[in-house]
């Protein structure tokens, strides 16, 4: 029997909480992948997980011995990276993600100027407005947006982002011109939901350390930021968006910000990466290369 092979798929079944998902993810028969955790749960001659219609979970022994699997798992594949050469030359393929119009408007840029200069890189670009996890979609390096919960993950801060609310000049001159952020409670709305419950915004409020939420009401409902960008031109309402987002439409004079004192903080965004092990020059390459150039962009906005 592999070991190494039913260690992984031991470990993915745990990662992923259940055996379906698990052979969904590795491209296994959920058959193959059932039989390969009972052979290796009778070759340890030890029950390492208990199985119930409606969940999963490890036993004392299991719990050591996932853990332990993932240390080793970790160290073959540092020992793959460093003897196919990537911890002794830039090469091999580069995963990132980022945010769909800020990967689309900035990262692709940079990518594309990285990659003229290592030849011996490849780069797999997935944007996607969702936080995919590192770990569990192989990504090497993640542009994030946004205050980053704590975790083991390592971040490279490469500027900050404004928050703004922006409408289109025509609109204006149809509508009261808000003063105040509970003037839009009253105006017609382009919210950014998935999930049918009403968008709450933050707002400042000036000369006091506290800050104003408003439940709005949604004119239009939107999925992502295009969308809601391209609602707000049509002057279908008021809407929240991250300046880069808008920039364009303002300086066209297709939008224009509103309630500018009342923005909430800028939301940072980094650079984000594992921490495992050491780094191999692919990434280190590429964190190098693209950190001071995304700083420059963003400062630009």
């Amino acid at each position: 029997m592999d070991r190494l092979n039913a260690m992984a798929m031991l470990v993915k079944v745990t990662e992923t909480g259940s055996f379906s998902a698990a052979s969904k993810a590795l491209g296994v028969p959920l058959a193959t992948l059932s039989r390969k955790v009972s052979d290796l749960e009778k070759q340890l001659g030890a029950r390492l997980i208990i199985r119930t219609t409606r969940k999963l979970s490890l036993t004392e022994a299991g719990i050591h011995y996932v853990a332990a699997s993932k240390r080793i798992l970790e160290q073959v594949e540092e020992a793959e990276r460093q003897a196919s050469g990537e911890y002794t030359q830039p090469k091999g393929e580069l995963v990132i993600t980022a945010p769909q119009m800020f990967g689309r408007l900035h990262v692709l840029p940079v990518i594309s100027e990285f990659l003229a200069i290592y030849p011996e890189i490849k780069v797999r670009l997935l944007l996607a407005d969702h936080n995919l996890d590192l770990i569990e979609e192989d990504v090497d390096m993640a542009v994030r947006i946004g205050r980053l919960p704590d975790s083991t993950m390592v971040a490279t801060q490469v500027g900050t982002v404004r928050v703004i609310t922006c409408v289109s000049p025509l609109l204006m001159l149809a509508i009261e011109p808000p003063t105040h952020p509970e003037d839009l409670l009253k105006l017609p709305c382009i919210t950014q939901d998935s999930n049918r419950t009403p968008a709450t915004w933050r707002f400042n409020q000036p000369s006091t350390p506290n800050s104003l939420e408003l439940a709005i009401q949604s004119r239009l409902s939107v999925t992502n930021s295009d969308t809601a960008l391209c609602a707000a031109i049509r002057q279908v309402g008021v809407t929240r968006l991250l300046h880069y987002q808008a920039a364009d439409a303002i300086t066209q004079g297709k939008l224009q910000i509103i309630l500018p004192e009342y923005e909430p903080p800028p939301q940072p965004i980094h650079l984000l990466h594992t921490s495992r092990g050491m780094m191999p020059l692919k990434m280190r390459s590429f964190l190098d290369f693209a950190a001071p150039r995304l700083r420059q962009r963003i400062s630009a906005l």
